[in-house]
């Protein structure tokens, strides 16, 4: 076909392998509109590059081409995965469980997922209807799979869609399988290579059965019924944002033993419009303000949110003022490794031999908060998948009770081996339970947790920097850190820089220096004398730097609480201006 685009030859070469390969007539006939209009940036952002089978999977936008969330895309995934489960498990049946969330398009690329497993030979236990991504990881070692996948963006806008590969542990695929299923991925170049062909005898439908055994386990988690029992009519508003979590968070929530669950009605119906919120997001402010208005309507005593896939959550509840205010991912993860610490030595349950995991970006408080009640807190790479690893490793030696990150992730108890908002909501409640007992609320036992260890204060800003130029500029930046560190930060002297990419932490003071101890990552953390400390990271997902933050004072009053927070507040904006990130 004759054109005058002026595509770059690559693009151009990318573009007829699909005009003239065995892709379906609908996408050669859109494809042929958008030459025939000259759409030169749409066709370039399409096929400049193939979508990337990253470390976590795929994500990005949906559409035509090779850089885009499709069936072909999704297919050419799932054969290279397929191909490499068959060369790792070559003498057994090799099985996987399937999920997807909300998302528009994720039941379709769910199906061609499981027409491509099948069409290899690999049997497939399918949910047939949406569901969380903590059951699929709970499924894949409940149903004794070899791997699982998830169709799911997370919290990413509408737009986007994503595929995440799980291994037999029910973590994400890590080291040394990562890479190699990447190598595998890449090794599919052409459409032939793909066995879209379903087996029909190969797919077997996951049914209740699989949602009461997770239900059991996380009913399981309590630790305190008692004091549910008697405050079961805590006011609880949550909401799912239109999201998977409306299949089992009320579910989880009435296993606990509450009984005055209130969820957003405008949110509750699964939708991948998402046409509530401008982002599916329990991190954005906009995102609860639904939940927000329905709690203070109703007078309630905690806000539950959870994001399409319903693996993070975000809560709200009434500060010393009596306003509803959102609570981050740091002061959650915080609380809740506060409240399940005290819970299990109230309990009698710590033996010494129990251990909980946070990763370098998560605040400090956590390992303090260990520290006081002498249980282990090992620190990790960014990313559920690192806090997995260690659950693996440490299988049969000792005992995990909890992990967290900042961006709103957390787990109680070991049955599922990624974030799991369905169960956290479940244990916030009970904490929140707990906190009323004492005729407490959350912010007030928060107040509490900063009085015994310390008030830490954490912030994050994002710098997006788009496409090939933008790529470049943040690898300029993260080797100018490298080359140029700074010496002091708002004031106070850096006296330890650890560099993950290198592996060693040195310290400036007495030029010590020692391995980190983790895979190699592109993240840079800097500590001051006091006890400041800013890390530098690329996102792996998204065209971001993100520089993360985090100052701390003691907190010797709850009276004191406003005061030492604006401190707070003021060191950080002393630390970013220092930086130069406004």
């Amino acid at each position: 076909m004759e054109n005058n685009l002026s595509l770059d030859a690559a693009v151009q070469a990318k573009l007829d392998t699909w005009l003239q390969g065995g892709y379906d007539q609908e996408t050669k006939a859109h494809l042929q509109q958008l030459m025939a209009s000259q759409d030169t940036d749409t066709l370039t952002d399409c096929f400049y590059k193939d979508l990337e089978f990253g470390t976590g999977g795929l994500r990005g936008i949906m559409g035509i081409g090779s850089n885009r969330m499709n069936r072909y895309t999704v297919g050419m995934a799932t054969q290279g995965l397929s191909n490499y489960l068959l060369k790792s498990f070559p003498d057994q049946e090799v099985s996987v469980a399937i999920a997807h969330d909300s998302r528009n398009n994720s039941d379709v690329f769910a199906n061609v997922v499981a027409d491509v497993f099948s069409g290899n030979g690999i049997k497939v236990y399918f949910f047939k209807e949406l569901r969380p991504t903590p059951e699929l990881s709970f499924a894949i070692r409940h149903l004794g799979c070899q791997s699982g996948v998830v169709l799911t963006a997370s919290h990413n806008p509408k737009e986007y869609n994503g595929y995440k590969a799980y291994w037999n542990d029910g973590g994400q695929v890590t080291a040394p399988h990562d890479k190699n299923i990447i190598a595998e991925v890449n090794k599919i170049q052409d459409l032939s290579q793909v066995k879209f062909t379903r087996d029909a005898s190969k797919i077997e439908y996951i049914l209740e059965e699989v949602d009461e055994a997770y239900l059991d386990k996380v009913a399981r988690l309590s630790v305190d019924p008692a004091v549910i029992e008697r405050q079961k009519d805590l006011k609880i508003v949550y909401t799912p944002i239109h999201g998977t979590g409306i299949t089992l968070v009320p579910r989880a929530l009435e296993r606990f033993g509450f009984t005055n669950v209130h969820v957003v009605e405008e949110q509750a119906t699964p939708d991948g419009n998402f046409p509530t919120v401008v982002y599916p997001n329990p991190e954005e402010k906009e995102a609860m303000t639904l939940a927000m208005n329905k709690a203070r309507e109703l007078d309630a005593d905690l806000v539950l949110a959870t994001d399409p896939d319903a693996d993070r959550v975000g809560i709200a509840v009434k500060n010393h003022k009596g306003e509803f205010v959102l609570i981050n991912g740091n002061q959650t993860a915080a609380l809740l490794t506060y409240y399940v610490l005290s819970a299990w030595k109230k309990a009698g349950k710590l033996t010494g031999n129990e251990y909980i995991v946070s990763t370098i970006v998560t605040t400090d408080l956590i390992n303090r908060i260990a520290e006081g009640f002498g249980v282990d807190c090992y620190e990790t790479l960014t990313g559920f998948k690192y806090i997995a690893t260690i659950m693996r490793e440490k299988e049969g030696q000792a005992q995990y009770i909890c992990g967290g990150e900042e961006s709103y992730g957390f787990l109680v108890g070991d049955f599922v081996r990624d974030k799991d908002a369905v169960s956290s909501c479940a244990m916030i409640a009970e904490m929140a339970a707990s906190a009323k007992d004492q005729g407490k609320t959350l912010f007030e036992l928060m107040i509490q947790m900063y009085q015994e260890f310390g008030f830490y204060k954490e912030d994050l800003i994002s710098i997006t920097k788009k496409g090939h130029r933008g790529a470049l500029e943040i690898q300029e930046m993260m080797q100018e850190l490298r080359e140029n560190p700074p010496k002091t930060i708002a004031g106070s002297k850096v006296v330890e820089i650890s560099d993950y990419k290198t592996g060693f932490r040195r310290n400036l003071l007495t030029r010590e220096e020692h391995a980190t101890g983790l895979e190699s990552s592109n993240v840079l953390q800097y500590l001051t004398e006091d006890g400041t400390k800013v890390s530098a990271r690329p996102s792996g997902t998204e065209p971001k730097i993100k520089f993360y933050f985090s100052v701390k004072e003691p907190l010797a009053s709850a009276n004191d609480f406003d005061k030492v927070s604006q401190q707070l507040e003021q060191k950080i904006d002393a630390v970013i201006t220092d930086l130069k990130l406004r």
